[in-house]
């Protein structure tokens, strides 16, 4: 019996999937198959593997090293993998011991700017069958769940904001290796601030062309492409989707624009805010709602008025997704850079406050003309985010609001002067809030706040050990 068999991890439509999957390996036409698990930060990480070997990789999974999950943005190992527990408390992963990645045979897709190539994401386990804490999927699963059990289904949409550069300078020298290596040097493909023109949509979309014929070969839910107010930003929007979907097509879309972009002679960069003169930074605005049992959105019925434009379990919701955002905000935005958006009078938000169809506000309700449509839009998240643990945050943020019968504040006019509270201004007072907090801990545990403080931590102290430009300009000839 093979180890996905023993251990029962696959439910009766994956392995309907598997067995179409290994005949198809079988007939001829895919010679390598990729498979990958997001990390903590929401980068896939795998292996290419010869097709020949689907029967082996479909049955027992595919082993890894467990240090991938240690990694933190410069793809340093942070934590004491060589001490008891690997300083976590964990047998299995002490000394960079194994683990196995369970493919979702559900998730298969023909990769289209390759030949011959499958690829398949993966879950994690340990050799006894049990699931990795640290795994981000099956944490957001486990959060859906929760969902589940109240009658409920999330439904999200994304709208992805991003920068696409044409490519000067790989920056392949031997001098330009690290951890982190030197940035590729840039040029933009556009000179910004002609918003929604035809014009400067149309300057870039030899690539976004490209972009949009591999996003549909492969499946993702694309509905339309946008010129964003910065130089060489665009935005591309998705039709909403239920359950892990939104997540999974999230981690396909953003390595598939890089790699697709890269083979072409550009660069795609989903950090907020690059260091362009006149750049604007980029969000990652997420539509959610919720499908009640009987398939109706479970936010509409409210009373249409300012004050109440949401059905009770609405309100409830939003009033959640308030009072936890200080505490989810390192997983809706868990860089550094991801904090300088934060500003006022920017589209993007400060404070923690909601409005009516105000794109200021943190969290944008919309009705419009079609009640039945009626969504929240939160606008806090940064393009680089976890997608597992940005959707996840909101389901255990929502949640709470359901539990608790919690009701939201009124609604702001001006969200840029409102009296509500400040978002966290940096990745480390939004650590020491998560870390403080308890609504976010009920629901992800202890043990991964504990794993995820540890390697965001390591990125802060790297940061606040490097000498900037800034520094050098305002100290070095003053004093």
């Amino acid at each position: 019996m093979s180890f996905i068999e023993r251990h029962g991890l696959w439910t009766d439509a994956q392995r309907e999937a598997a067995r179409e999957l290994t005949a198809r390996a079988a007939s001829g036409g895919l010679d390598m198959v990729r498979v990958s698990f997001p990390d903590v930060h929401g980068v896939l990480r795998g292996k290419s593997l010869t097709a020949d070997g689907m029967a082996s990789i479909l049955g027992d999974g595919v082993s890894i090293t467990s240090t991938l999950l240690f990694k933190d943005t410069s793809h340093k190992t942070v934590v004491p993998i060589f001490s008891a527990g690997a300083g976590l408390g964990i047998r299995e992963v002490q000394g960079g011991g194994d683990i196995v990645m369970v493919p979702d045979p559900l998730t298969f897709r023909m990769l289209p700017w390759l030949a011959s190539t499958g690829w398949l994401l993966c879950d994690l386990y340990f050799s006894d069958g049990r699931p990795v804490p640290f795994a981000t999927r099956q944490l957001y699963r486990d959060q859906l769940a929760r969902l589940a059990h109240k009658g409920f289904a999330l439904k999200a949409g994304l709208e992805v904001e991003f920068h696409i550069t044409r490519l000067l300078d790989p920056r392949l020298q031997p001098g330009d290796a690290g951890q982190p290596g030197r940035p590729p040097e840039v040029e933009l493909t556009h000179q910004g601030y002609n918003y929604l023109t035809e014009q400067r949509l149309d300057q870039i979309e030899p690539i976004t062309e490209i972009l949009r014929q591999n996003a549909v070969a492969l499946g993702l839910p694309l509905t339309s492409i946008e010129v964003e107010f910065g130089p060489s930003q665009v935005e591309f929007v998705f039709r909403p989707g239920t359950g892990l979907q939104p997540a999974d097509d999230m981690m396909l879309f953003r390595s598939m624009v890089k790699q697709v972009c890269r083979r072409h002679g550009y660069h795609a960069s989903f950090m907020a805010r690059p260091a362009f003169p006149q750049a604007m930074a980029s969000g990652w605005h997420l539509h959610q709602s919720l499908i009640a049992a009987d398939a109706s959105n479970a936010f509409a019925g409210g009373a249409q008025s300012a004050a109440q434009p949401l059905s009770s379990t609405g309100m409830h919701w939003l009033a959640g997704l308030l009072a936890g955002a200080c505490e989810a905000a390192p997983f809706s935005t868990p860089t550094i850079n991801g904090y300088k958006r934060y500003r006022p009078n920017s589209l993007a938000p400060d404070r923690v406050a909601w409005g009516m169809e105000n794109r200021g506000a943190m969290l944008r309700v919309i009705t419009g003309v079609n009640a039945a449509a009626a969504r929240i839009e939160n606008r806090v998240g940064e393009p680089a985010a976890n997608p597992y643990l940005y959707l996840a945050s909101q389901v255990a943020t929502g949640l709470h609001g359901l539990e608790a019968a919690l009701t939201p504040p009124p609604p702001v006019e001006d969200p840029y002067a409102a009296s509500s509270e400040k978002l966290p201004a940096t990745l480390s007072d939004a650590l020491a809030t998560l870390l403080s907090g308890s609504v976010m801990r009920q629901a992800f545990g202890e043990d991964f706040l504990r794993y995820f403080a540890m390697i965001k931590s390591s990125e802060i102290e790297r940061y606040n050990n490097y000498i900037t430009d800034w520094e050098m300009s305002e100290y070095f000839d003053v004093f």
